[in-house]
């Protein structure tokens, strides 16, 4: 009889499943958090999770661990579905250890990131942990090599996703750092390398762990965490959206999902959202509500850079990538912030056959001694290198303006666009008409005798001559000229068009992007 065998089965998981003692959930949910098995719930599919070495124990001894062996060690393992696709994933347990990392705990992760790296599928984390044992000493600190070892090999291979649930310091907040995207919950996320007792006993400044490292400062000022929620409910919702419009890894495309939005809508309210002087503010949000299928999109890092709005969509049914300038912020220009910003989502979105629309609306770079001496030239150049290294398919739209080296950088024709496209009203040129105009003819409007009608004359004379709507056009760095209330129908069809775009790089180990 195989009775007793199941018992003592069923009481092991129990075992593991229950914590530490019986009051290790009621702690955890009275700092306002779920249980890793509750988290995971949320995230997959209902009954899909398939657990794995839940009843793992560390082998450790020493400052007291050989009287605490716990099933499972504070990390539970499995892989489940998600709009019935696979997923892996990994929750740190802090009921267990405080979620701390050790030699066991590290293999089951190994062993986690080895499968979903053979089967072409995401991982995505729950982080919740005080980072490495210290019991275990170096055995813990080499656990976090092997994870920062496999998410550099998976990079670019299956999308990683890292959720914040909890405190993560020192070493630990380097695996979120190296994956694709960072989710992090107001008021129970925290990441820092040195936490604030470190801080003040080095520099003397006192702060709190959220003024740190909290989920609103990498949102909005480090540039860390791309997303950020009011509660973990929300937060996994999102992450199954997120992996709903991402393709499982880098050989096969994003799933097709039939749209109900016709694919030839007039963007009739693009005419009074977007105002035709060129100076004037707007939301560029707006315009890509109006163009990608039923105005919805999941914008990335919204909070940080927000001169630069880069977000995901579905443009008939397929997921695309956008990158636009905001001229609601700074008036749209590119400084270093929004540079490193969209590079690294357009490297996200070519290394997964992602197509890239560009919306151009930009004044060209911000000037200033900082953003110089900060090296605006090096890191704009980072923006360019992705571009110029994407073969995805890749379409522009220059909405109003495209100035300067910004113009050069937000993926134009000669930058390798595979349709460069322009709404009637554009000026693309070296840099504004009274700028041009400023420089010049500097001394002859000095010497009139009217200069303000000089300037005027001369700058009409350079607008009718170099910056006219289809200047660009006529000499091929446009591929069309189109209306504005055509823009979702042209690229829907660009994107279908440019589905089957095959495009090889030379042979080389890689690049050496700039940093």
């Amino acid at each position: 009889m195989l009775t007793d065998p199941l018992e003592r089965l069923h009481e092991l998981r129990a075992a593991a499943r229950g914590g530490p003692d019986p009051g290790a959930d009621a702690r955890q949910h009275a700092k306002g958090k779920l249980t890793a098995h509750e988290r995971i719930a949320l995230l997959l599919d209902k009954g899909s999770f398939t657990e794995i070495e839940s009843l793992r124990r560390h082998r450790a001894s020493g400052f007291g661990l050989e009287a605490k062996r716990p099933y499972g060690d504070g990390v539970v393992t499995g892989w489940g579905l998600v709009e019935g696709r696979p997923v892996f994933v990994y929750a740190h347990d802090f009921r267990v250890f405080g979620g701390a990392l050790g030699e066991a705990h590290a293999q089951k992760i190994h062993k986690l990131m080895d499968m979903a790296l053979a089967a072409g599928a995401p991982v995505v984390s729950l982080n919740d942990g005080a980072g490495a044992r210290i019991q275990e000493g170096v055995s813990a600190l080499a656990g976090y090599g092997g994870i920062f070892q496999r998410n550099t090999r998976a990079s670019g291979v299956i999308p990683q996703i890292s959720v914040m649930l909890g405190p993560c310091a020192g070493g630990a907040a380097y695996s979120p750092a190296l994956t694709d995207f960072v989710f992090a919950v107001r008021d129970i996320s925290q990441m820092f390398i040195t936490g604030p007792d470190v801080v003040h006993a080095v520099t003397g400044e006192r702060v709190t762990q959220n003024e740190l490292g909290g989920a609103d400062v990498h949102a909005s000022l480090s540039g860390v965490a791309h997303f950020v929620h009011d509660d973990e409910e929300s937060c996994l919702a999102d992450v199954r959206y997120l992996l709903s419009l991402l393709p499982p890894n880098n050989r096969e495309l994003a799933p097709v999902v039939p749209a109900d939005d016709p694919a030839d809508r007039s963007l009739d309210a693009v005419l009074e959202l977007v105002p035709a002087d060129g100076g004037q503010a707007y939301d560029i949000r707006g315009v890509i509500e109006e163009i990608v299928d039923d105005g919805e999109h999941m914008e990335v890092h919204a909070a940080w850079a927000p001169n630069i709005v880069c977000t995901l969509a579905r443009l008939n049914g397929h997921t695309v990538g956008v990158v636009a300038n905001q001229p609601a912020a700074l008036a749209g220009v590119l400084d270093i912030a929004a540079s490193e910003k969209a590079a690294r989502f357009v490297q996200f979105c070519d290394a997964f056959s992602i197509p890239l629309i560009t919306l151009v609306d930009v004044p060209g770079f911000l000037p200033g001694v900082t953003q110089e001496h900060d090296g605006i030239i090096r890191h704009g150049a980072k923006l360019l290198y992705a571009y110029c290294n994407a073969t995805v398919p890749r379409i522009s739209v220059v909405l109003r303006k495209a100035y300067g080296g910004a113009y050069i950088v937000m993926d134009s024709r000669s930058t390798g666009a595979d349709l460069a496209l322009a709404w009637p009203g554009n000026e693309i040129a070296v840099m504004g008409a009274e700028g041009a105009v400023n420089v010049l003819f500097r001394r002859e409007i000095a010497a009139a005798e009217d200069p303000d009608a000089v300037r005027r004359d001369r700058i009409e004379e350079y607008r009718e001559s170099l910056v006219h709507p289809y200047y660009a056009a006529e000499r091929g760095l446009v591929d069309e000229v189109i209306d504005p209330r055509e823009t979702r129908a042209v690229l829907c069809r660009a994107v279908a068009m440019l589905a089957t775009k095959h495009a090889d790089l030379p042979h080389r180990k890689h690049g050496n992007p700039p940093q």
